[in-house]
């Protein structure tokens, strides 16, 4: 991916500038303060993501890194400029709200909370950062009447205009300061050009024109023709929509998905919705670029969509040989790009993986269950996925899989919980005593993708009590006590637990499994989160019962408690401060 890698210490100061805008006290008052305040709920997770150094510019795990950067560099650049109160710019700031919003949202939606050590109350906060980001994009959605979608393809238009005119007169929009850059691109080669063409940058490099070489009489304007009327960016994707006008895929996409049946730049209606690769395009801004010795951004594509369609259909074929080979590629195709999974969607993948998931072959189940898992980490498909009725047979591979198939299909139902509205679907489905069986049973990795399945299915109440009644609290508390190899689930123990803590029929299971001296142990052992988190559960079960107050005070809980008030974190002296005091009333 050809992107920007910034370190989490960068990234941290670029969300206190945005905190520090002075805010609008105009119409967008509202929309900047909402949007400062979401972007402020990020300042604990990338704290976290930088204690743990798993930000690596080669890994493609960390894609959704580099979109969260261009998002918040987006943010910051919007918050800034949301100050004109003309016509014009009102429509054009609401509309540019909506995607920034939309491109936070999809970054965070990406997140692999598995990759780093995320606790779970910062989980908690990018949930809750992810679901205000839900409903303003909602709210958002509301803009896009006939009236509205008439006035943002005007806006549009006089945008483009406008835009040609400051790119010769000013140096705005897509052009920048190459020259000037040379020294850091040559010590930061992972810092990629598409940054710099991008309109996302900050607005300092976004005001500097792009140059060749270093001879600043050599000026280079990206061509008008190569951004998208949409977005005002240059295209990684154009695509040709059925009034004959091209667009990059994302944004034309996302204008269709929000309900507009027309075109944005003519209001011509649409006379379907599909979408057609402008290949003549794509081969001139690449041509473009070689000429101009510019190294290109890549668009992560890999394969049209013809030849995606073509496996689709294979995947029907009666020959098995032939459905392994299409499945296959799917799952490799599908683990690539975003773009690939968007397209493999599109195709009508989804229903024919869903059934294949019941094939007796074990190799095209094994490809059926994680092509699906790939799939879900693109948000729009997890929809798709449900829409499929494809639960009932992801939890039966969780329950009769090979062990690589049940670890993908505990993962598939992590990802699909991560929509609130799905966690209830997939709790009422069987799939928690599957997946405590798998946290019992299974490999390393299997009982890793149990437990992180099991922690999201459990932040909604109604699955609390299915989860004690599937025995999900003894197999976490003899995780707790275990030696060796075994410890390392310690960490994902405590944190169900703790999450658990706030259920009756779980309290009860914690104190009839004898986990009060597992606890206390911890408490004197462990390290940082775990002693953190040893100390919530402790406070959960022992508030309004002195009994056990006095049994934990004997088990030697108050020295680390004290210890724990005084050098922890926030949250972890205010828990210990907490028992403590409960300890010294019950003493008296």
């Amino acid at each position: 991916m050809a992107g920007v890698i910034i370190p989490p210490a960068s990234l941290l100061k670029l969300i206190a500038e945005i905190a520090e805008i002075p805010l609008n006290a105009g119409v967008f008052k509202k929309d900047c303060t909402d949007l400062t305040r979401r972007v402020s709920l990020l300042t604990h997770l990338i704290e976290e993501i930088k204690d743990s150094n798993q930000i690596d510019s080669s890994s493609s795990e960390n894609d959704w890194w580099s979109d969260l950067v261009v998002a918040l560099q987006a943010s910051k650049r919007l918050l800034s400029s949301a100050r004109d109160s003309s016509d014009v710019a009102t429509k054009r700031i609401s509309f540019q709200f909506q995607c920034v919003t939309w491109k936070l949202e999809k970054a965070l939606s990406n997140l692999p909370y598995d990759l780093y050590d995320i606790s779970d109350e910062v989980k908690e906060q990018v949930e809750l950062a992810r679901s205000q980001l839900r409903r303003a994009m909602q709210r958002y959605g509301s803009l896009n009447s006939n009236k509205f979608s008439s006035a943002l393809s005007e806006l549009m238009e006089r945008d483009v205009k406008i835009k040609a005119e400051e790119e010769k007169d000013e140096s705005v929009a897509e052009t920048l300061h190459l020259a000037e850059e040379k020294k850091q691109l040559t010590k930061s080669p992972s810092i990629s050009l598409a940054f710099y063409l991008s309109k996302d940058a900050d607005s300092e490099r976004l005001d500097k024109m792009v140059t060749k070489n270093t001879d600043e009489s050599s000026k280079l304007t990206v061509p008008v023709d190569f951004l998208c009327p949409v977005s005002l960016e240059l295209m990684k994707d154009p695509v040709i929509v059925s009034t004959g006008q091209t667009y990059e895929r994302a944004y034309i996409q996302r204008w269709i998905d929000c309900g507009n049946l027309t075109c944005p730049k003519t209001q011509q209606k649409l006379q379907n919705f599909t979408l057609t690769p402008n290949y003549v395009l794509r081969s001139l801004i690449s041509r473009w670029f070689t000429e101009h010795n510019i190294k290109q951004p890549g668009n992560g594509r890999c394969g049209d969509m013809s030849m995606i369609r073509s496996l689709v259909r294979s995947l029907s074929n009666r020959s098995l040989e032939e459905r392994r080979n299409a499945v296959s590629e799917i799952r490799s195709l599908s683990k690539r790009s975003t773009d690939n999974r968007i397209m493999i969607a599109e195709a009508g993948a989804i229903p024919v993986l869903v059934n294949l998931l019941t094939s007796e072959d074990v190799a095209t189940q094994e490809n059926a269950i994680t092509c699906l898992l790939n799939l879900s980490i693109y948000d729009n498909n997890k929809e798709l996925i449900m829409f499929a009725g494809a639960v009932t047979s992801i939890v039966q591979v969780l329950r009769a899989g090979t062990m690589e198939a049940r670890e993908n299909a505990a993962a598939t139902l992590f990802s699909l919980s991560l929509a609130d509205e799905n966690k209830i679907i997939i709790g009422g489905s069987g799939a928690i005593p599957a997946l405590v069986d798998l946290l019992e049973n299974g490999t390393p990795r299997g009982k890793k993708d149990a437990a992180t399945a099991l922690f999201n299915l459990c932040i909604y109440q109604g699955n609390k009590g299915r989860a004690v009644r599937a025995g999900i609290v003894p197999a976490l508390v003899k995780m707790l006590s275990e030696t060796s190899s075994h410890r390392m689930m310690v960490d994902e123990a405590l944190t169900i637990l703790s999450v658990l803590a706030s259920n009756l029929d779980a309290k009860s299971a914690m104190v009839k499994a004898n986990t009060l001296p597992a606890l206390i142990g911890i408490l004197q052992t462990g390290q940082g989160r775990n002693r953190e988190n040893a100390a919530a559960i402790l406070l959960s079960l022992c508030k309004r019962d002195n009994e056990r107050l006095v049994l934990i005070g004997r088990l030697g809980a108050v020295v680390p408690l004290m210890e724990l008030s005084k050098n922890g974190t926030e949250r972890g002296q205010r828990k210990a401060s907490s028992l403590l005091e409960l300890l010294r009333k019950a003493c008296q």
